[in-house]
């Protein structure tokens, strides 16, 4: 109730006066921005080696909710883990941040703007903002305790089991639990909803360039409804049939479109790039990773560091219930090196073939995106990458058709992981599925029908969220090892 309740106040706030609630948001994320960006990034700093630590020790080898085998094989298993987060975000700002950071040098870096010693930095600032510490804060630590607690405890599969090994029982019957709880469903409504509204409005300017559809609220609109039928009938026929599919069509798709771009695209580019990058992160991780409103420009950490943080910590409660219900049978090392390290080493590489791409044709001057990254129009500027790709037209649909099935995997798992908070088991009511992905995709329509600006301040409004489940999470930097061991120690492994 507590959730429906924060759709109707948001949505009806924005109705009354959108341009105070825009402003009491925008104040509050400054706020946040400032006071709390250098704790969002101990946070994830932490998570990420803590969680390196445990699977890499005799604990890694104890395996998830009593199976000797996986209940879900390994390709389906990744594809679902790959098409949650990078759907989430990471299709928007693949082509055009790193070409940002190419056009305006990143803090940590002094290198000429637009220059060949640019491209390095560039996409090592955008590897730090999609990397190892926003993917392992989303499904390591958190999953290990809820995996723990849910399967071998027999303890409800939702966010306030997280802090089960803190509180004890009374945070699972209490009213508490119940707030925190909602607090974590607000906080990935918001991190989903921005997404699918997003969607509409970068699908609409899409079809009026490629296609000349009108570009406006009614190609929105339907774009909305086309989106939320594909997600809504993936999320009631449930995790072994349509969230999968999915998943494997798109992770197929991203794979052939991968490849065409690096056959038939600058391939010594964007081989020396890819290495020269990786390179570039590992060296510079901390400085990038450390660096505060102090020593670097205050709007620049807003919204670019500290918003991206704060994001993935928003999600992290409600991606730990969905990552810790499809790992069953896993070891603590296969999950933990699948979500902290093979997949945020596959997302580099999908921003280095959309990236680089788009940084190789603005080098060479095929196009110039400075203007339309300033004023952050990054619809713009994945179009524009995209059509200047091997297939021109083409590739553009199909990059488009690519960014619809990853929203839409997004809007399917967090339907049903938001339908498990409620349910408090592993098979919510179908009915719970469609009812969330149809609420998601409503206020989305309501929020583009004010303004596309208001999916702006909503997802302004997650980096406040982010505070209060910050607290939720901050446990696991010691519970989580501690569950590890308990499950190998039941299993005879230590």
């Amino acid at each position: 109730m507590l959730t429906i309740g924060f759709i109707l106040l948001f949505v009806g706030a924005s109705i009354v006066d959108s341009g105070y609630v825009a402003d009491l948001i925008g104040a509050g994320f400054a706020w946040t921005a400032t006071y709390l960006g250098s704790f969002f990034q101990v946070l994830l700093l932490l998570t990420f080696f803590i969680a390196m630590g445990t699977a890499l020790s005799r604990a890694g080898t104890a395996r998830i909710g009593g199976l000797d085998r996986p209940e879900i094989g390994r390709f389906r298993w990744l594809s679902m883990i790959m098409c949650t987060l990078l759907a989430g975000g990471g299709v928007f700002f693949a082509a055009g941040e790193p070409v940002y950071h190419f056009v305006v040098t990143p803090p940590a870096f002094d290198t000429e703007a637009g220059s060949a010693s640019a491209v390095a930095p560039a996409m090592a600032q955008s590897f730090t903002h999609w990397g190892f510490l926003a993917w392992a804060v989303l499904g390591s630590l958190t999953a290990l305790v809820l995996t723990r607690a849910h399967y071998g405890q027999g303890k409800p599969l939702q966010p306030r089991t997280l802090l089960y090994p803190v509180f004890g029982e009374k945070v699972i019957q209490g009213r508490l639990g119940g707030v925190i709880d909602a607090f974590c469903v607000i906080a990935v409504v918001a991190g989903t909803v921005g997404p699918i509204g997003f969607l509409a409005t970068q699908m609409s300017f899409g079809l009026h360039e490629l296609f000349g559809v009108p570009d406006g609220y009614g190609t929105q609109l339907t774009v909305l409804v086309v989106l939320a039928g594909v997600y809504m009938t993936s999320a009631m026929t449930g995790l072994h049939k349509g969230i999968q599919l999915l998943s494997r069509f798109n992770v197929i798709l991203a794979l052939v479109i991968a490849g065409v771009i690096f056959v038939f695209g600058p391939t010594l580019f964007l081989a020396n790039t890819y290495t020269q990058s990786m390179g570039e992160y590992v060296t510079s991780f901390f400085a990038m990773a450390t660096m505060t409103a102090e020593t670097a420009p205050a709007w620049w950490m807003k919204w670019w560091t500290v918003f991206f943080f704060a994001w993935f910590i928003g999600y992290t409660p409600l991606m730990a219930v969905f990552v810790a219900r499809i790992s069953r049978g896993r070891t603590v090392r296969e999950m933990v090196l699948a979500v902290a390290v093979l997949a945020p080493i596959a997302t580099t590489i999908w921003f280095t073939l959309l990236g680089g791409s788009g940084i190789y044709h603005q080098l060479a001057g095929t196009f110039d995106l400075t203007e339309a990254l300033n004023n952050f129009r990054f619809d713009v500027a994945t179009l524009t990458v995209a059509q200047a790709l091997p297939g021109g037209t083409w590739m553009a649909a199909a990059i488009l058709l690519l960014t619809t099935i990853f929203v839409a995997t997004t809007g399917d798992s967090m339907s049903y992981s938001i339908a498990m908070v409620g349910a408090g088991h592993d098979e919510p009511n179908p009915w719970i599925r469609v009812f969330w992905g149809g609420a998601m995709a409503l206020m989305a329509a309501i929020l583009l029908y004010m303004g596309a600006g208001q999916i702006g301040v909503l997802q302004q409004f997650i980096v406040l969220t982010a505070i209060p489940v910050s607290l939720i999470i901050l446990p696991s930097l010691w519970t989580g090892p501690k569950a590890a061991l308990a499950m190998a120690r039941e299993q005879g492994l230590v």
